[in-house]
């Protein structure tokens, strides 16, 4: 069986997941992902990565600027839903997309729809309504009103010979056969849909790290693994049951754009192997206890503050690069810092905090609040990212200079 699978996605991180979804043979009849953005030296529109994919593989592709029926953008939401409702697909995918699902979204993605013109036993269109008064609502598929259990007793909340109440796909009873004589299990008959809700694919270990900036804020506090979480969406904010999660070490080293790329690598498989069996789908709710917020990067982030012990200031400039850039001044000159190092040498009682201690082609030595930290990669304002070798050549520093203690804006 093969899964219909609508995708919503932005970045990088997203266009993995796609190809993954795509080169594992999954149909793919829509894509939602931000609209086209100024970027560049010349601020032309450009499309995000995944929009790129999806067109060069020929799939249709909507860019509305909100998703809320009742909003600024009513028309874009109106448009997503009829695109959503054509599509007819059994599962979204979601991937750093950017727009918050309101519960319309949820709720379409979440409801067993038969094929388009299935009739309902009374004549009457069978979209809608429930088959013989079953149910196909967005969160629980009811037996007939009064229908017994095996077991005798009523057969609301339990599954009428196996069938299923899931809250998110309503499934046939076992060995159910779908029109073409294949098991109906995990397929949508003849392109109706499952229902099996909305997935998203968070670059964390939930519930630690809910929100917009998982993998930044995990090498800011200095974690030593995260991973990524297959997560059944709900209405709160990356709250929902966990289908399915693997760990991942972060190196000593990790930068986000390096965490990114690993992080994006295990989503995709992880996505694919849920998908290839939706019978298997085990929801875990996640453990009231751990819970903690990434919130989203702000630039004003990146200005090093010189007085924070060295080792914080380490994973402040790792967790910045390559977005927004860890950075200080001198004399008013914004110098942004790549890489560092803790280093080994004692640091004077006399030294201010952002002190140059030594400037040399092994880095530049600057004191903080707690230690010393050596730069190691530096670049200036229109320059290029330097070894500090090369940057102390075309940038003169000298032991006794001082950066600004808390930066100054790039």
């Amino acid at each position: 069986m093969s899964l219909s699978v609508v995708f919503a996605g932005t970045p990088d991180f997203a266009r993995a997941a796609l190809q993954a979804l795509l080169d594992a043979g999954f149909a793919v009849p829509l894509v939602l992902t931000q609209p086209d953005r100024p970027a560049g030296r010349g601020l032309k529109l450009q499309a995000s990565p995944v929009k790129q994919l999806a067109q060069a593989r020929g799939i249709a592709v909507a860019q509305p600027r909100s998703l809320r029926l009742d909003g600024k953008y009513p028309e874009d939401a109106a448009a997503a839903q009829a695109a959503l409702q054509a599509a007819r697909a059994d599962v979204m995918v979601v991937a750093a997309y950017g727009l918050i699902l309101p519960q319309w979204v949820l709720d379409a993605m979440s409801a067993a729809r038969p094929p388009e013109g299935a009739k309902a036993p009374s004549g009457g269109s069978a979209t809608g309504e429930a088959v013989e008064r079953g149910g196909n609502d967005v969160s629980a598929a009811r037996p007939p009103e009064g229908a017994k259990a095996p077991s005798g007793g009523s057969a609301t909340g339990e599954a009428v010979e196996r069938g299923g109440n899931d809250v998110s796909a309503a499934r046939p009873p076992e060995g159910a056969k779908a029109p073409s004589g294949g098991s109906a299990t995990g397929e949508a008959v003849e392109r109706g849909g499952m229902g099996l809700g909305c997935l998203n694919i968070h670059a964390s270990l939930l519930p630690r790290w809910r929100g917009a900036a998982p993998i930044h804020r995990a090498i800011e506090a200095g974690d030593v693994e995260t991973g990524v979480t297959i997560m059944q969406m709900d209405a709160g904010l990356d709250t929902g049951d966990m289908l399915a999660a693997q760990a991942l070490p972060i190196d000593a080293r990790a930068t986000t754009a390096s965490l990114h790329d690993a992080l994006a690598a295990l989503g995709a498989r992880l996505i694919v192997q849920a998908l290839r069996q939706p019978e298997r789908w085990v929801r875990t709710p996640q453990p009231a206890a751990g819970v903690s917020y990434a919130a989203k990067i702000d630039k004003h982030e990146a200005a090093i503050d010189w007085t924070l012990p060295a080792d914080v200031i380490e994973r402040r400039v790792r967790a910045f690069d390559p977005f927004p850039g860890a950075h200080t001044a001198l004399d008013g000159k914004v110098v942004k810092v790549w890489k560092s190092q803790i280093d080994s040498c004692s640091r004077p009682t006399d030294a201010r905090c952002g002190q140059i201690l030594s400037a040399n082609d092994a880095g530049v030595a600057v004191a903080c609040g707690r230690g010393v930290l050596r730069l190691t990669e530096l670049q200036r304002a229109g320059g290029k990212r330097l070894p500090a070798r090369d940057f102390l050549a075309g940038f003169a520093l000298a032991p006794g200079q001082c950066f600004d203690a808390a930066g100054a804006a790039p």
